[in-house]
């Protein structure tokens, strides 16, 4: 079974950075796209970042220019690097399989974006 452990998250002004990690464990990391989620109170957990086996990238609007997903198969994590960020990114963000059945959700990592 995968196992899916966030870090990075914290407390950050408007216009700040935050990079964040997601470690996998299992093979199946290697085989499909993967991706970042948020979810916000209230809000179901919405897939905001991809990144499929071959490298290519797809962004929900709310993020594209601001944000940069990768991955590191070899190392099996998935990072999101955030800039620019505003208010309304303060959410908990979570990494998992994109485009298909999830495992089993991580903890996720807040992030809070606030002056």
């Amino acid at each position: 079974q995968v196992q899916l452990v966030e870090s990075g998250g914290g407390l950050v002004q408007p216009g700040g950075s935050l990079r964040l990690s997601c470690a996998a464990s299992g093979s199946i990391f290697s085989l499909y796209a993967m991706g970042w989620f948020r979810q916000t109170p209230g809000r179901e957990r919405a897939l905001i970042a991809a990144i499929t086996r071959g490298g290519s990238r797809d962004y929900a609007d709310s993020v594209k220019g601001r944000f940069t997903i990768s991955r590191d198969s070899a190392k099996n994590t998935v990072s999101l690097q955030m800039n620019s960020l505003k208010p309304e990114d303060t959410a908990v963000y979570y990494c998992n399989l994109a485009y298909r059945r999830p495992e089993p959700w991580g903890q996720g990592t807040l992030v809070t974006v606030s002056s």
